[in-house]
């Protein structure tokens, strides 16, 4: 029996975040993104959200490539062939090559609106356990080493359980001895964002001194082989992030020691499905997972709180507060951590309430599509 739907509406957004997130790619002050919602016949709503960036530089997607992708191809697969259930879509859409922020968009809101439509909340339509998740920060690079530490010693002192902070070359070992110096006893981790290549293992090797979780994906964003050089003269762990789009590359990363954790974020791997598959993979390979963030708004934020309330999800994600980002958010009540740790709503669907005004207020144009 397909999923009894009316209508899909997209809506191109635009947030101003409090403070420019810096990284190895760019800087970020303006925030676009799409979200999607699915209605069905019974007038519920799903909602997801699409992470892809304005410029195709964490990977080939955009805001607008999203948008084509959605309107041209995606949809009118759905309503030539409406999903039975969510777990659906991502053979619905497997011809359909790469475009995952996409498929993710589209398929979060069909789960959002399964939960809803079953009245329970998504992380347990997920198999989800944890009714609190640990929580980490990240934190960009920043003009100066001091006020990358104010910033460690604010969110520290907020309780937030582990620190991510972005490097690259010429703003790495130096900056990483600052805040291990500063703060011994932190859980502390390094995001390189494919900044780096197999010349600079002994300066990545250098990082074993100030015992870090893991580095995250120093070499390029679509290798796993170099990645499996390096961990063998690493003491570090290594964490896979843009290298891992499937399950399959998953399973052959691990095959190759290629990291030793690997970043989960639902709009990198096509879905909610795909990361459960993922998570599943690394649960029976002893492997922790943790869930990536992508700067989303309170949406995309729930369906990542959603999938870490998953058993394999052992390591704090980056699923920080609400307030870190937005001086509103678009979902209501907002989502908040005490003491490093966001205790899940037990609502159906994403378990927030979805703010149609503030949506409303941050709407650029919007399209409805119906069978």
């Amino acid at each position: 029996m397909s999923m009894q739907l009316a209508a899909i509406t997209l809506r191109a957004m635009r947030m101003r975040m409090k403070a420019p997130f810096t990284t190895s790619f760019g800087t970020e002050w303006d925030k676009d993104f799409i979200l999607v919602e699915v209605k069905d016949k019974e007038g519920r709503s799903g909602w997801g959200e699409a992470v892809a960036m304005k410029e195709p530089l964490y990977n080939e997607e955009t805001v607008s490539t999203v948008w084509i992708m959605l309107k041209k191809f995606l949809i009118p697969l759905i309503w030539r062939q409406p999903p039975g259930h969510p777990r659906d879509v991502a053979g619905l859409f497997r011809h359909i090559r790469r475009n995952y922020m996409a498929k993710a968009a589209v398929e979060g809101a069909l789960w959002d609106l399964y939960a809803m439509a079953e009245n329970v909340p998504l992380y347990r339509a997920l198999g989800g356990e944890r009714t609190a998740i640990d929580v980490g920060i990240s934190l960009g690079i920043e003009s100066s080493v001091d006020r990358l530490l104010a910033n460690v010693e604010k969110y520290v002192a907020a309780g937030y359980k582990r620190i991510k902070i972005k490097i690259k070359p010429g703003w790495d070992i130096d900056v990483v001895a600052a805040v291990r110096q500063r703060f011994p006893a932190i859980q502390l981790m390094a995001d390189a964002n494919s900044a780096y290549t197999l010349a600079d293992a002994d300066r990545l090797a250098a990082l074993d001194d100030y015992d870090l979780m893991m580095i995250e994906q120093p070499l390029a964003h679509d290798d796993i082989i170099d990645h499996a050089v390096l961990q063998k003269q690493v003491k570090t762990p290594i964490c896979l992030d843009e290298s891992i789009h499937s399950v399959e590359d998953a399973r052959k990363a691990l095959e190759l020691d290629s990291g030793r954790i690997i970043n989960i974020k639902i709009g990198r791997v096509g879905g909610l499905t795909e990361a459960k598959a993922i998570h599943d993979l690394c649960l029976s390979r002893g492997i922790p997972v943790w869930c990536g963030g992508m700067l989303e708004s309170g949406i995309g934020r729930a369906h990542n709180v959603a999938i870490t309330t998953l058993a394999g999800f052992t390591l704090p994600g980056d699923t920080a507060a609400s307030s870190r980002y937005w001086e509103e958010d678009l979902i209501e009540p907002e989502v908040t951590v005490q003491d490093g740790v966001i205790h899940v709503p037990d609502r159906p669907g994403i378990g927030y309430v979805p703010r149609r005004d503030r949506i409303d207020t941050y709407t650029l144009y919007s399209e409805t599509f119906r069978p």
